[in-house]
């Protein structure tokens, strides 16, 4: 027995990308049996469904949307919906996990600092930041871009489906260097549930918590409902 959470995915409410509400988002997992789920919309610095026009407050309150619905929606499901968001500096995509909304409203203009800034002040507010599908080959990213300030490396990202190899490097590259590990399935759409993501092996019920359970490596890493298994030949050849 374990506590499966969802760490990746996206609301229509705060990420232009997403086709499902927060309250949608929940529902599902539920009904899947997971435990929780972390929101973590694309932030003004990527595929934001979020104007770029208006106040910072304002531009908050709408972005944090998405993750408020869910909440909502938890009171009458009992799950646990946390907050966290996707950052883009350089090519590169970035989670931020074990912050609240509140980050954002004390720090105006976030979306404009460079990734060490964004890592340390994830940090200081007792969060922790994941490299996000750091092998990923897709149109929307210039090329593969590895950064050693994240604090952890999103070794399984059930999007990738299409290429395992993407999922076997960064596995090796979180090994190689010294990373803590984070899996989730890239999710824009409720109807796309496949089981994936963390699996851990104690109840979690606050951020902190939530972070300290990484830290401690004390889960599993789920792909499409099973663990997920270190495979060196896993790759698709050309």
């Amino acid at each position: 027995m374990g506590y499966l959470f969802e760490t990746h995915l996206h609301t229509a409410e705060g990420s232009a990308c997403a086709h499902s509400t927060g309250a949608e988002m929940v529902r599902a997992h539920h009904k899947m049996g997971y435990s929780g789920i972390v929101v973590t919309d694309h932030f003004f610095n990527g595929n934001t469904a979020v104007r770029s026009d208006l106040p910072w407050r304002e531009r908050v309150d709408l972005f944090t949307k998405g993750y408020e619905g869910a909440k909502k929606e938890d009171e009458k499901l009992g799950m646990v919906v946390l907050f966290g968001f996707e950052f883009a500096a350089d090519g590169a995509e970035f989670l931020a996990y074990g912050i609240e909304p509140d980050f954002l409203y004390e720090n105006p203009d976030f979306d404009k600092v460079g990734i060490r800034k964004f890592t340390e002040c994830v940090r200081k507010a007792g969060g922790i930041t994941s490299l996000a599908h750091p092998f990923r080959e897709a149109g929307y990213l210039y090329g593969i871009h590895l950064y050693q300030d994240p604090d952890a490396v999103e070794t399984v990202n059930a999007a990738h489906y299409y290429n395992p190899d993407f999922n076997r490097r960064a596995y090796e590259y979180a090994i190689d260097r010294g990373k803590l590990m984070t899996a989730g399935s890239d999710l824009h759409n409720a109807e796309d549930i496949s089981g994936s993501g963390m699996m851990f092996n104690r109840e979690i019920k606050t951020a902190s918590d939530f972070v300290t359970a990484i830290k401690d490596g004390d889960f599993k890493l789920m792909l499409h409902g099973e663990e997920y298994k270190y495979c060196p030949k896993c790759y698709i050849s050309e």
